[in-house]
Parts: structure tokens; sequence; C-alpha cells
């Protein structure tokens, strides 16, 4: 069987055992369908089952989470951590609470995991967790009680050299000192390595909250160098307003780039003299409000909910929001209106068919499993901290970042050149240069 056959049925095989999972298949696709270079040149990984190996986690969790609501009501939620693959390191990823929280979903970010962990270079393997919980409208103490219970049940499975969450999206600084609460109080262990994404008081790491919107900025940074161009001067649009959307704005105007828009779920908001971050921070993450409240500040800024803040002409565009959220339409409306890269701040934003778009245009494009690449980084770097007893100040750990994403670019290249030939492939280079960090580890490990 050639190696083209063989992804074929390792990829049907997925489907099958994995029914109704559809953003796992397409992850799963765009992986086993970039590494037939590496399998072509490495048939001992097709010996040892490394594919198949790595397309099933070591560790699907699922529990009930049952809570009690301000009212006296009982709650039961959903509750999910998938350790997928352990070879580089513990398990490493965030934990999400959001409604759309399934199986399916937890999985197609561990399986991304395992890859932009491996890219990092730093000794971390690749999971995921979540709930179906909704914190958005949740009093404190709602959200308090549900996080001690989630931990109830997580916390046998956790630990600082088996498996170290994070947040991802609705769980910040507040859920995870509730959830690290919890895991204190039953085990009497203040052991500081098992979660990150901790306030830098009691064990987290500076620049840990702006590392991904940083790390996207500087990886996008790093493709523009490469044509001679950069940030200065140019127009950008970020989706999202959430952590990842915030402190990519803020790299890109501190860079001089003009950030004209961004988006919640309520629409898309266009501020044509520069997005205030001041004012967008205090909507956000103060005041917990809509777009609409920045509209209402700001003269001269509107607020649309006709379209995709992908319409409004860029030259950058980071789509920073949720999984599949730009679709064809939206890349071929950015290539028109002259866009000239686009990286991925939110894990897998962008649709095949977009992707697919944008390479046949030659516009840059950084795939989440990299660009996004600087937040799971810091949190290693936040583990270091910990096991040393140590804390870096904000400079020297976004100097870090910076260099790993120097790093996790110039992988992606260099493998990109090695398995296709051309080293503006970032889709090719970054699966190619994640997966060979992984295969080889596992085959040193044995059939486990």
């Amino acid at each position: 069987m050639d190696v083209s056959a063989q992804i074929e049925a390792v990829y049907d095989t997925l489907r099958r055992r994995n029914p109704g999972e559809a953003e796992f298949h397409q992850a799963a696709h765009e992986v086993l369908h970039a590494i037939g270079p590496v399998l072509k040149a490495h048939p001992e990984y097709a010996d040892a089952r490394i594919v198949e190996r790595l397309c099933e986690p070591e560790r699907q969790l699922m529990f009930r989470v049952p809570w009690v609501d301000d009212q006296g009501t009982v709650r039961v939620n959903r509750g999910f951590r998938v350790e997928f693959n352990s070879a580089l390191g513990p398990y490493k990823g965030g934990l999400r609470f959001h409604p759309s929280v399934n199986l399916g979903i937890v999985k197609f970010l561990g399986f991304e995991q395992i890859f932009k962990n491996a890219l990092t270079g730093l000794s971390i393997g690749g999971g995921k967790g979540g709930s179906d919980f909704d914190p958005k409208g949740r009093s404190e103490a709602e959200v308090m009680r549900f996080c001690q219970s989630f931990m109830t049940e997580l916390y046998r499975h956790l630990g600082e050299h088996t498996d170290v969450p994070a947040g991802d999206i609705g769980v910040g600084g507040r859920e995870i000192g509730y959830l690290f609460g919890q895991y204190k109080r039953i085990t009497n262990r203040f052991e500081a390595g098992v979660l990150t994404g901790k306030p830098v008081g009691w064990g987290g790491s500076h620049a840990r909250t702006e590392a991904t919107g940083y790390g996207t900025v500087f990886f996008a940074q790093e493709m523009l160098a490469t044509r001679g161009q950069g940030f200065d001067g140019r127009r950008v649009v970020v989706s999202g307003s959430g952590n990842v959307a915030l402190y990519a704005i803020e790299k890109v105007h501190a860079l001089g780039g003009l950030v004209v828009a961004c988006s919640d779920s309520s629409g898309y908001l266009v501020d044509e003299n520069g997005i205030d971050l001041a004012l967008l921070k205090e909507i956000k993450e103060v005041r917990r409000a809509r777009l609409s409240a920045y509209a209402e500040a700001k003269p001269g800024a509107v607020l649309s909910d006709r379209g995709s803040v992908f319409d409004v002409p860029c030259e950058i565009a980071l789509p920073c929001a949720t999984q599949n959220e730009l679709h064809q339409q939206d890349a071929g409306a950015l290539v028109k209106n002259g866009v000239l890269a686009v990286a991925e701040g939110a894990n897998m934003p962008c649709t095949p068919e977009a992707v697919e778009v944008f390479r046949g245009a030659g516009v840059l494009f950084g795939p989440g499993k990299a660009a996004n690449a600087g937040g799971v980084a810091t949190s290693a770097l936040e583990m270091q901290q910990n096991a040393s007893r140590d804390r870096w100040t904000f400079e020297r750990t976004e100097d870090q970042l910076a260099g790993i994403m120097r790093q996790v670019h110039a992988q992606c290249r260099a493998s990109a050149e090695i398995y296709g030939g051309d080293a503006e492939d970032y889709v090719l280079g970054a699966n190619t240069a994640g997966f060979r960090h992984v295969a080889d580890a596992m085959m040193a490990q044995g059939v486990i």
C-alpha cells in the first residue's frame, strides 16, 4: 500500500471510530494530508503505526459536574479532559467553559495541541479539556461552586508531571484561582505547577495573559520580515475581543500598526481612527459588556451586525475568536482588498476552503498550531518558574516568548522547504515539523 492509500485508510478509520466529531475530523485531515512526504522519507513511522497511535488519545475523560445555583436549583453540566499524547512531556492544554464544548471539540483542540506544543521545543505533551458550562451571566459564587465541583472530579488525573491544564475561552484568572484552590484543598499540597495562567501574586508568570496575542503578532511579524515588510503603518483587522484579541491589538499598536476593527458575538466594530484599547479593555475586562458600549462611548465608531469583520479592508488579518469563523467568502473579500498576511490567533479559525484561497493568492498564512503557540509556550515558562520557585520580570518573559516564536517560525520554514520546496508553505511546515518531534519521541519510547 502506498503512503497516500495508508493515510486515507487511517483517516477513514478515524471518521468511522469517531462519528459526529466534525472539528476533530477537520483537524486530523489537515495533519494527515500534510505529513505524506515525511512518511515517504521515514517508512519506519508507518511500520510502528505512529500515525494510528497519534490519532487515538491516550486517555479520554468525561464526567458529570453537579452544582447548585444561587436560587438553590441543582444544575448538571458535563466535564471533559482528553489526554492526547505525552511523548514529549506532561499533557498540556487549556480548559474551555462554553456551551459549544463537546467531546469532538475537545479532541480537535487536544489533537492540535500535540503539534503546537511540539513546535515550542519545550517538554510538554498535548491535551485539552473543558465543560459546556457557560460562565457568562453567572454570579461569582456560582462560578466558584461550579469550578470546585469540576475540580473535585478532575484533580485525581492532574499533577505537575502528569497533566497541567491552563485557561481557554471562558476560563481566565478568576476560574483558575477557584480551580487551584479546590485542588489545594483536596490534595493538601501547594503544587503551583499543576495549573498555569495563575495570577502573578501566587505563582503565575508575567506576560502569560498577553502571551497568545503577543505571540501571534510576533509570528506575523516574522512572516512579513521575510518579504521586507512589517506592521508599521499597516491597517489591521482583529476578530474577537477576548484575551487573545485584546493583546494582539496591544502589540500591533506597539509595532506601529493601526487596528481598525474587532468583533464579538453581537457584531463587529469599526473605528477608523484606530481601536481605543484602554476603552476596549475597560468594556471587556471590567464591565464584561458588549461592543455596543464602545460604539456608544466613542464618536465615529460604528457597530454592525451585517456581513463580517473580514469585510473591512486591511493589509493584515488576525482571526482571534473561535474555530471556523473565517470562511471562503471572507478569505475572498480579504484577498480582494489586498491583504498581505493572515495569522491565526485562535485555534483553527479558518476553514480549509479559506486557507486554500489564501495559499492560492500568495498571502502569507500562519496556521494556529504555529502562530498562536505563544500562550502554551509561556505556560511552560510558568512551569519552569514554579519548579525553581522563581519569578521572572515581564521583560525577561516577553524576550523568551519572542525568541520561541522566532524559533517556531524558523522551524516551519525549514521543514516546509525540506518536504515541499516552498518555505512559505507554513501549513506544511508546521505540521511536518511538529509531527517529526512527536514521532521521534514515540519511536524511542516503544509501543506504549
